[in-house]
């Protein structure tokens, strides 16, 4: 198969092109670069089957152009990270509601099959122990811009829907929880690779917040199986599915677990939400994915355990560290 990668040069992007290339399919990568980076994808230019254009999900005839040549599109490309989200909220519901639009109209005219991927912010504010994909979501108000990422989302979620109730379209829908692992940095307030590079610079780890609220945090390779058995599964075509891990835990749990795997001394700083992000900032307590409907699906569930990944992130960025 041929497969089009909006936001290719991006963490997720960049590992699910490659294992596309590795089973022996044809990709097309899509990439701004305002988030993504030549440096992901730099293993695979100039490899068979391998191709990438410089530019934006927003340009109608390059999107329409690369959609055509290929079989299939998994749209990747969105505003992401919640310092960006918080502090450009123009740019955040403009590229997230727009690309997604262009990307849909694009493969309703050849029916060609698209997975879009959505977020757990999507869950919003809910205080429920699990987050199953038929709950009812629950956002915080519009003067608060840390939920015009959710919101967006939503409405991605909304208009893929739409397309293919209305007009066929086969479409599949993945949020997405605390995708982590190898080439994720913590440029946009990614928390792990934050704490990693922290950690193995003897600076303080910084811990927003009381450190109470949990997560969930899911290895970006089983984050690209999920997807590409979803893709492979004619009965996915229409649905919504969690995708991630749900093994729980704190936030100062998790920067103790980084800080030993480091085998740094750094002391663990809280800094409250007024001080990181702008006043009104709202963080939620817990966000943990059922997967009952994405392993009755395709017979998966992500299973690396939150040691293993916390071991692989600190080895990337200290590789990344010695290189700079």
């Amino acid at each position: 198969m041929k497969i089009f990668i909006t936001g290719g040069a991006g963490f997720i992007g960049s590992h699910l092109a490659t294992r596309l290339l590795e089973r022996g399919d044809q990709v097309v990568v899509l990439d701004d670069l305002s988030t993504g980076s030549m440096d992901n994808i730099e293993h695979l230019v100039g490899r068979k089957g391998f191709d990438y254009r410089i530019g934006s999900a927003l340009d109608v005839p390059l999107v329409s152009e690369l959609v055509d040549r290929c079989d299939a599109t998994v749209h990747l490309a969105a505003a992401v990270g919640v310092r960006l989200i918080v502090e450009r909220p123009v740019h955040t519901i403009e590229t997230n509601i727009g690309t997604t639009e262009v990307v849909l109209a694009a493969a309703t005219k050849k029916q060609k099959l698209v997975l879009v991927a959505s977020t757990s912010e999507v869950y919003g504010k809910s205080a429920k122990a699990t987050f199953a994909e038929d709950d009812d979501l629950q956002l915080g108000p519009t003067v608060n811009s840390r939920w015009a990422y959710a919101c967006s989302k939503a409405l991605d979620e909304w208009l893929s829907l739409a397309y293919h109730r209305e007009k066929k379209l086969p479409v599949i829908l993945v949020r997405l929880f605390n995708t982590v692992g190898p080439r994720q940095t913590g440029r946009y307030g990614m928390v792990l690779p934050t704490f990693a590079a922290q950690a193995i610079t003897g600076e303080p780890i910084t811990v927003y917040g009381s450190g109470s609220q949990s997560r969930c945090f899911g290895h970006v390779q089983d984050a690209v199986e999920a997807l590409l058995r979803l893709m492979a599964t004619p009965a996915a075509i229409g649905g919504v599915f969690n995708v991630g891990a749900d093994e729980e835990v704190t936030i100062q749990r998790l920067a103790e677990m980084v800080r030993d795997a480091a085998g740094s001394k750094s002391e663990i700083k809280l800094v409250p939400y007024n001080e990181a992000y702008a006043e009104g900032f709202e963080d939620m307590q817990r966000r943990v994915p059922d997967l009952v409907k994405l392993e009755r699906t395709i017979g998966f569930r992500p299973r690396t355990s939150l040691a293993q990944i916390i071991k692989d992130v600190v080895a990337d960025q200290r590789a990344r560290l010695s290189a700079s």
